[in-house]
């Protein structure tokens, strides 16, 4: 199994304990964008040369012994809505394709102070208004699990980048389903935060009540490790909850024995 095709908890794990490098994980990801994202259409933009420089940089300050932060040098997509200083965010729309933003996005901070390697910007539908990605103007993504089917949406660049070995994890936003169904239809892990859990500043509104950036992964490990690095608070969201998030990581492990999950009974009659 390529290192692209590996869960983000056996990735991380052998990061962190030097097995492998944030350049060789990169390099097997941009190997996987090379093959398929003219099939696929999940990337309308790939950081080749900009992720290998990050991920060598990481990858040296390891070998230094310095902290490299918590994603350790771990590729990420982010969805094309979300603002990236000095490389386009167009929301997939023909009005802003040659848009460059003069800032990041609190959450972009977020995950390069992490250690993040920002590999890609992902395709949607225009401007987060659809279902299906299939409303780009750069044409509609594919489910890489068949071609023939979408991937959902708004965040279905995010989805089928993740699902087909782009990166192991990467960024959506969630207005009324944006990144849940789209997750669900490419058979991968995708979280709509609390409100006021992750900061909006640098996402490009669609309903500034409902939007929220979540994390989209692998697997539920690769969901809660980017989740607790993105959440808490910004004093440049006025909605940003002014509380320190507990870690969602350390406690994934812990049985469920106990919990109970409430079932809205008029939904299945």
């Amino acid at each position: 199994m390529s290192l692209a095709a590996q869960n983000v908890r056996v990735l991380h794990t052998k990061l962190k304990s030097g097995e492998i490098t944030s350049a060789e994980i990169v390099e097997s990801c941009l190997d996987e964008i090379t093959k398929h994202n003219q099939k696929f259409n999940a990337l309308t933009n790939v950081q080749n040369e900009t992720a290998l420089q990050a991920a060598r940089k990481i990858d040296a300050q390891r070998k230094s012994g310095n902290d490299i932060g918590e994603l350790a040098g771990l590729p990420v997509i982010i969805k094309d809505n979300i603002c990236t200083k000095g490389v386009p965010t167009t929301c997939s729309s023909k009005m802003l394709a040659n848009f460059v933003p003069p800032y990041d996005a609190h959450v972009i901070k977020q995950i390069e102070r992490a250690g993040g390697v920002i590999i890609g910007k992902a395709n949607l539908d225009e401007f987060a208004m659809g279902s299906s990605t299939e409303h780009s103007y750069f044409g509609a993504s594919k489910n890489p699990w068949n071609t023939d089917y979408v991937p959902g949406g708004s965040s279905g660049g995010t989805a089928s980048g993740v699902a087909g070995h782009f990166a192991p994890f990467g960024l959506g936003s969630d207005t009324g389903g944006s990144i849940r169904q789209p997750s669900a239809f490419c058979g991968i892990v995708g979280l709509k935060p609390t409100y006021g859990r992750v900061s909006r500043y640098g996402l490009v509104a669609f309903a500034s009540s409902l939007d929220q950036i979540g994390p989209m992964a692998k697997d539920v490990y690769g969901a809660a490790l980017l989740y607790d690095v993105i959440s808490g608070h910004d004093q440049l969201d006025s909605t940003s909850l002014p509380i320190k998030p507990e870690s969602t990581l350390a406690t994934l492990d812990q049985p469920l024995k106990g919990m109970k999950i409430g079932v809205v009974q008029e939904h299945f009659s």
